[in-house]
């Protein structure tokens, strides 16, 4: 394979950052988008210089010439599109989360696997220096037996609105959007444990308020006032090897400022991974903060998805172990479902298999 032929379906905000990443590779050619609004599609392809572009993923999917694609849909499209790809013998992509539940994501597990082709999840933050850093010291036992972990990402006025707030496009709130890659990234340093069980509640108080002036928010590409999804989300989860993950995330808060923390508490020392690293522990008798240094990238963001991207193709073209597993996906959407469900009933969910 000379050059690694790739579609992009789905053409709003995340696709302009997988972009970044393919256009990075020599061995990749973006051969063709899709997207159900037509604009949309050929102001992609008319700026990225795209030849094929579609309205129905199905109609793309029939090209010869496709070997992979990103899938950068609305959370709804997630399953059906990647399932479809991997039907027509494509590897695949997913933005996360992987699918609006469980079953979903058991489905598409069970095709990648009748298929034999990869299906990646876009668990983006796995990428991150930051992240490389602290498997680094987990891995040489510089914390030890890591029993207990909590994170946030919580946000004031940050309400995207438009399918990030139709519960039938997005399958929830800032809980399926933020706490989807703090969850993930504190499960996968903490090693991958399976969750047993999970108690969690959501509110929904404030809304998108879409009245506050002056405040400049995330928008997706179509926009519109309609909001049926949580403003808050919490939740405790316990871990088959005994450790336990708090977590806070939020459209809508009243507070100072937004706040992004993930704290590891382990047996020989802690660590703030977020907002800056440094690892707390002991030696000689005296208590002992670290703070690695590194060179940052200027946009640490796109950096992550061109490392992303980079490892998906790295995976087709070499065989490389994907370390985004479908299988990583089905226990996500396992704990977002218990989450869910916990608000709705008021009672600690129990995590099966």
């Amino acid at each position: 394979m000379d050059k690694v032929k790739v579609g992009i379906i789905g053409t709003g905000s995340i696709s302009q950052l997988h972009m970044a990443g393919y256009l990075a590779l020599k061995n990749v050619e973006v051969v063709a988008c899709c997207d159900i609004n037509e604009k949309r599609a050929l102001d992609f392809a008319k700026k990225y210089e795209i030849g094929n572009v579609y309205t129905d993923f199905n109609e793309m999917l029939k090209m010869k010439n496709l070997d992979a694609v990103s899938v950068c849909t609305w959370n709804n499209g997630h399953a059906p599109v990647t399932i479809a790809a991997l039907k027509a013998k494509k590897h695949v992509l997913c933005e996360k989360p992987p699918a609006m539940n469980v079953s979903e994501a058991i489905e598409m597990e069970n095709v990648a696997k009748e298929s034999g082709r990869l299906l990646m999840i876009g668990f983006v933050r796995r990428f991150g220096k930051n992240t490389k850093i602290m498997q680094d010291f987990i891995s040489n036992g510089t914390l030890g037996d890591i029993y207990y972990a909590k994170t946030s990402c919580v946000r004031r006025c940050g309400n995207p609105g438009g399918w990030f707030s139709d519960k039938k496009r997005s399958g929830g709130g800032p809980l399926i959007d933020l706490g989807v890659h703090m969850i993930d990234l504190a499960r996968y340093l903490l090693g991958k444990p399976k969750a047993v069980t999970v108690s969690g509640a959501t509110f929904s108080k404030i809304g998108p308020r879409n009245n506050i002036k002056m405040v400049e928010r995330y928008r997706p590409a179509d926009v519109d006032d309609y909001c049926d999804v949580e403003d808050m989300a919490i939740a405790m989860i316990r871990f088959a090897n005994g450790a336990v993950l708090n977590v806070e995330t939020s459209f809508s808060q009243h507070i100072k400022e937004e706040k992004l923390t993930l704290e590891l508490y382990g047996s020989k020392g802690g660590a703030v991974m977020e907002p800056e690293m440094e690892i707390f522990t002991e030696d000689y008798d005296y208590l002992i903060d670290l703070k690695p240094r590194f060179n940052e990238d200027e946009d640490i963001f796109e950096a992550n998805f061109k490392a992303e991207t980079a490892h998906f193709i790295d995976c087709i073209t070499n065989g490389t172990n994907c370390i985004n597993p479908v299988e990583d996906g089905v226990e996500l959407m396992k704990i977002l479902d218990a989450i869910y469900l916990s608000a709705e009933t008021g009672r600690e969910i129990l995590i099966e298999g």
